[in-house]
């Protein structure tokens, strides 16, 4: 490498000069996280609309959920993280409120979103599975996009790797509170420039994710009953949680535990969404037995 750069994926050959997270509009800095969060959602209106068409359904009530469910998930996103990383900002309680400065969970804006779609169904007289069964599908690809945000932020990183997809970045662009003594152990320094070499678990989570989906969309005409689709999303998004946020160097944790309070999380999911598709497949099995005229005994 003839100069020091920002960004280097070593094995793979790529390399990041200058790296940079934000433009200026009339002198307003905007982050290229708000901007990728931001694409990411429409993208996901437009799969959860575009579904709910195939489904003939009404795509205008999926963007009416929207307009509430954005909202309300930014706030969970923001509370999540700041009760689970409380000694950050107790004393100092109007930080709280700085989202600009970083701080969003991405399982606190799911249960925003859920909590919201509950109020939405019961003010509409709709169903909360079918709405969820097309809503995760727009869930999910936000995921996706809005992961590639962290990379902008280097954020959401894992602990040391020489693995095919190691990424090293400049250990001046990050927040030294998400470098583990791993990494400064393995510390590299090219060019009188420290670098720390990481897993890139957004990128690990964003193709995950992309796996999901691309399975959700290829299964949600075989769908057998309201629920499954979501039963699936938390059961594909869940394992794969589970294991990246394993790797994670920023993990939250239960306060003065020090487990990762996103990780357990995933593995409730994980359990509930098999429950769910166990149950799921057994009522309508039941229910074509009784098309069928056949007696059931529980």
């Amino acid at each position: 490498m003839t100069a020091p750069a920002d960004i280097q994926f070593t094995h793979l050959g790529i390399t990041i000069e200058h790296l940079r997270n934000s433009i200026s509009v009339f002198g307003f800095r905007i982050a290229f996280y708000g901007i990728i969060i931001g694409i990411g959602m429409i993208a996901g209106i437009l799969i959860a609309q575009s579904d709910a068409k195939r489904r003939g359904q009404d795509p205008e009530v999926y963007l009416d959920f929207a307009i509430y469910a954005i909202i309300f998930a930014i706030i969970g996103a923001r509370a999540y993280y700041v009760i689970f990383d409380w000694d950050n900002y107790k004393d100092n309680l109007i930080q709280i409120f700085n989202i600009r400065a970083g701080g969003l969970a991405i399982y606190g804006g799911v249960i925003g979103g859920v909590l919201t779609l509950v109020w939405f169904v019961k003010t509409r007289k709709l169903s909360f599975f079918s709405m969820a069964d097309t809503a995760c599908l727009g869930l999910i690809t936000g995921q996706i996009i809005g992961r590639w945000g962290n990379f902008f932020n280097c954020e959401a990183f894992g602990g040391y790797t020489d693995s095919l997809l190691a990424m090293r970045i400049r250990r001046a662009l990050v927040n030294e509170s998400m470098i583990s003594q791993e990494l400064l152990d393995h510390l590299i320094v090219e060019g009188g420039v420290e670098y720390i070499q990481v897993h890139p678990t957004f990128l690990y989570e964003s193709v995950w994710n992309l796996g999901v989906l691309l399975f959700m969309l290829w299964y949600r005409k075989r769908k057998k009953f309201d629920g499954q689709m979501l039963c699936i999303y938390l059961l594909g998004y869940g394992l794969g949680r589970t294991w990246i946020e394993g790797l994670r160097t920023d993990q939250l944790k239960f306060f003065a535990t020090g487990i990762p309070v996103s990780q357990v999380l995933s593995m409730v999911l994980v359990l509930v969404a098999v429950l769910g598709l166990v149950v799921g497949n057994r009522k309508k099995g039941m229910q074509k037995e009784d098309e069928n005229g056949e007696t059931y005994q529980g």
